[in-house]
């Protein structure tokens, strides 16, 4: 029992499971219900392979060819006892039986019940022993009676044959029964020897058994020490992957952080920042377009303010001269007279129409655009690419004081493997172990002093069976030679009274066997029912159940061994029965090759959540892992001054153009009259002068008129036309330039907000993923050790296969053989009734007779 306990502690020192670490998960999960997806799985560790031990029993029995003998005596059993396992019925009988058996308890009522139903389930056994008992009585009664009877010439005692005229046919048909009963009982006898040498041969085999079961507990204390520690130099495969992740948590999180915004933030951000960019593109392209348009609108402006001046010059000097040419005496005659003051009276008309002096320029307007147009505004969409793309920078950046804080945590972590190491220092796990081979060894010792004895009794008891088979084998004997010289001297032509020797010598030794038959038939008989009672109840009562493991549940049963203590094994160890642990849960772990930590249930002996709340996953090392902060919230696409000058554009003074006075002079043309129709009109009017000087003044006026049209009124009339094309223009766009400044600072807040609240969104989901993950492999190791502890660890397959050996030891080796023995010697035991009688019947065609039959018409035929 000591060294169960040592056992039970030295498994205690390696259970560092993850329980109270899974719980801690488990409440952290509960505890954020904003979580919108289950964290990434955690990189797997190797932690390796647990030493394994080795263990040789093979705790399996094949019985070869005796097992069809063995079959056969449990179908007979079966036959015998139909019964399933009385289970409640032996519960029950312990139970009202705990202080002891008692005479006048079993008058109770409730005892009574019970020994019927004993009665009942026992009623086959019950009667093949009262037909044994029978036989074992009625035997030497039997013989001595028909010995009497015999003695007095009765019961075929009489040495006189009457003659019948079927006495070969009787003879042959005796003779073929006793050979045929001889021949079974000669199976039977082969059939108990066989069981006998299959005793002596498996107790040989019983050592080899002994020797592996013995190696194996000394392979599983000696392995248990090394696997545990294993498990705990296996912490330092943990801890180093933390201290690797936090060294490099600027590329992993940066990367992982990364890699999740490129699967769900970047997509919408690209249509974000595509929005922004083409609204961007077409601000810019207004721009331009305004910078442009306000460039023509001023070169056209300038043109036209200069071109007027010298028109109007132009047109003064003109009407001046063509004044003193009709004031030419010519005029005066009374035929030219009306044409020249037609041609005065459109005098007038020689003059500009548009004032563009008074317009005012647009310098002021054009100046402004130009300014904003020195901002880059295209690679905002750029600029919102490269900040994700710095992102693993900006995170090594951000978590610089995870790094620094890198040896203090190298020291918590070197702590919590020191405690760990001490801990499972904490119990004399080794001495303990030491001393347990050492009783193993000692108790092997003394197994092994005892072959000797148990070879010497197996001597005596194969000698003993031999001795009782060839009391069998004696009256085979008889029967054989007795039909052999019978058959081979008997003479048809013989008379009874004149057989030969040979064929008398036949019928005596028949004769001779039928008297050891009634001699050892009841001893055997008595041995017989014997074995069968004994041999067979225990097959059906232990040897079954615990084939079954029918047997565990009664050992199970609540409350079996006391009232007041629930489970057996469990008070039995650990002093606590009210542990649901029992013998059949813990054959079944142990058969499975599970570790003993589990079998056991020593989770619920040791509290280990307290150590690891100190070591594992303690405080201190929260606290640094929650200092991992990662912030995306101060990335820009566009500063204060961008903002500033897209203001500046839409109040750039555009739209406080006068564009009404602007057109007003666009609309009313150059000059007042068009210049060419003046000048076809003149031509045509002096072409009704007669020839003369006047005609070729007026027609060289109207000549240098056209010329003032097509070198200054027709650039004019251009720059007039790309003044209104612009001022139209602009007088357009200026309704349009807070809209689409607007539009550009939203689209820009859009983009921000999406980083700022989606993607800093996915930064915590993947900070926290990574603090999971650095969790994660705490954890792992915590899972691997219980899990290691469960399977691998103190594997208690010896126990499993001690039991196994106990039942082929005890059952297959021993009950089944004892039970094929009876069965063999039993067949022998009821066969020799029937060769008792055919024996008798043949003996009398055998033997020479005293007298015969004697007929007056001369002797007949005795065959």
């Amino acid at each position: 029992m000591l060294w169960t306990r040592w056992l039970v502690l030295l498994l205690w020192c390696g259970a560092t499971s993850a329980e109270q670490q899974a719980e801690g998960q488990r409440e952290e999960v509960r505890a954020d219900p904003r979580r919108q997806r289950s964290p990434p799985p955690v990189e797997p560790l190797d932690f390796g392979f647990v030493p394994a031990a080795v263990y040789d029993t093979h705790a399996y029995y094949e019985p070869g060819t005796i097992g069809i003998l063995f079959h056969m005596v449990h179908a007979f059993l079966y036959v015998v006892q139909p019964n399933s396992f009385p289970k409640d019925l032996i519960v029950s009988i312990i139970q009202q039986n705990m202080g002891g058996v008692k005479v006048e308890e079993w008058r109770k009522p409730e005892n009574v019940v019970l020994l019927l139903q004993w009665i009942h389930y026992e009623s086959g056994f019950l009667i093949c022993g009262v037909f044994g008992i029978v036989f074992v009585v009625l035997t030497p009664i039997v013989a001595t009676c028909f010995c009497m009877c015999r003695c007095c010439d009765n019961c075929g005692g009489e040495m006189h044959q009457r003659q019948r005229k079927n006495a070969d046919c009787h003879r042959g048909f005796f003779t073929a029964s006793l050979i045929a009963t001889t021949i079974f009982i000669i199976l039977g006898v082969l059939v108990a020897y066989a069981a006998n040498h299959n005793i002596s041969t498996q107790i040989k085999s019983t050592r080899r058994l002994i020797n592996t079961n013995m190696r194996d507990l000394k392979t599983f204390a000696n392995n248990t020490p090394a696997q545990i520690d294993y498990l705990t130099a296996q912490y330092t495969t943990a801890k180093n992957k933390v201290l690797s992740d936090l060294d490099n948590i600027g590329p992993l999180l940066g990367a992982r952080i990364h890699s999740h915004l490129e699967k769900e933030v970047v997509p919408a951000l690209d249509v974000a920042l595509r929005m922004a960019g083409a609204k961007v593109e077409s601000a810019i392209k207004a721009m331009r377009e305004t910078k442009e348009a306000l460039e023509n609108v001023s070169s056209a402006l300038e043109i036209l303010q200069e071109g007027m001046g010298k028109l109007q010059a132009s047109l003064a000097g003109e009407r001046s001269s063509l004044s003193n040419t009709l004031s030419d005496p010519a005029c005066t005659n009374g035929a030219v007279s009306p044409t020249c003051n037609t041609i005065r009276s459109t005098l007038p008309q020689l003059g500009t129409n548009a004032d563009f002096s008074k317009l005012p320029n647009v310098n002021e307007a054009l100046t402004n655009i130009n300014t904003v147009l020195k901002i880059d505004l295209s690679n905002i969409v750029q600029k919102g690419y490269t900040s994700f793309n710095d992102t693993p920078a900006m995170v090594k950046e951000q978590t610089r004081n995870i790094v620094t804080a890198l040896p203090r945590v190298k020291s918590m972590l070197d702590k919590i493997g020191n405690e760990i190491i001490s801990f499972s220092k904490m119990f004399p796990v080794e001495s303990s172990l030491a001393n347990f081979t050492i009783f193993l060894n000692d108790r092997h010792k003394f197994i092994e002093s005892f072959y000797p004895q148990v070879d010497q009794m197996d001597f005596y008891r194969w000698i003993a069976c031999v001795a009782v088979l060839c009391t069998v084998v004696l009256i085979l004997a008889f029967n054989m030679l007795g039909l052999l010289c019978g058959t081979c001297g008997y003479d048809k032509q013989a008379s009874p009274t004149t057989r030969g020797c040979l064929s008398n010598t036949g019928g005596n030794l028949l004769m001779a066997g039928v008297g050891f038959s009634f001699i050892f038939a009841w001893v055997l008989m008595g041995l017989v029912t014997t074995l069968f009672v004994v041999g067979g109840n225990v097959e059906k009562l232990i040897c079954e159940p615990l084939a079954n493991r029918q047997l565990f549940k009664i050992i199970d049963t609540p409350f079996l061994v006391h009232p007041e203590k629930r489970n057996f094994l469990p008070g039995m160890l650990f002093q606590n029965p009210n542990i649901d642990l029992t013998l059949g849960s813990m054959y079944r772990e142990c058969y499975e090759n599970n570790g003993l930590y589990h079998a056991l249930q020593l989770e619920n002996i040791f509290n280990i959540n307290s150590f690891l709340n100190r070591t594992v996953y303690n405080r201190d090392l929260a606290k640094v892992l929650e200092g991992v902060q990662v912030d995306l919230r101060d990335i820009m696409l566009l500063d204060q001054a961008g903002r500033d000058n897209l203001m500046n554009f839409a109040n750039s003074g555009v739209g406080e153009i006068d564009y009404p006075a602007y057109l007003a002079e666009v609309n009313k043309g150059v000059t007042i009259v068009d210049l060419l129709s003046f000048c076809s009109d003149l031509e045509d009017q002096a072409d009704q002068l007669p020839r003369g000087a006047l005609e070729n003044a007026l027609k060289g006026h109207a000549s240098s008129i056209r010329s003032i049209h097509r070198e200054q009124v027709v650039p004019m009339e251009q720059a007039m036309s790309t003044l209104s094309q612009g001022i139209k223009l602009l007088q357009k766009m200026s309704n349009d330039l807070p809209m689409k400044v607007t539009n550009i600072l939203s689209a820009i807040d859009a983009a921000e907000y999406l980083i700022a609240q989606n993607a800093s969104h996915v930064v915590k989901q993947e900070t926290k993923a990574f603090v999971h993950s650095l969790v994660g492999y705490f954890k792992q190791y915590t899972d691997w050790v219980k899990n290691s502890l469960s399977a691998e660890v103190a594997q208690c397959k010896p126990i499993s296969n001690m039991v196994d050996s106990m039942e082929i030891v005890g059952c297959s080796f021993i009950i089944d053989s004892v039970n094929t023995f009876w069965m063999g010697l039993g067949a022998c035991c009821i066969l020799l009734i029937p060769s008792i009688v055919f024996s008798v019947k043949l003996a009398k065609y055998y033997r020479r007779m005293d007298t015969e039959d004697v007929f007056e018409d001369g002797q007949e035929n005795w065959n």
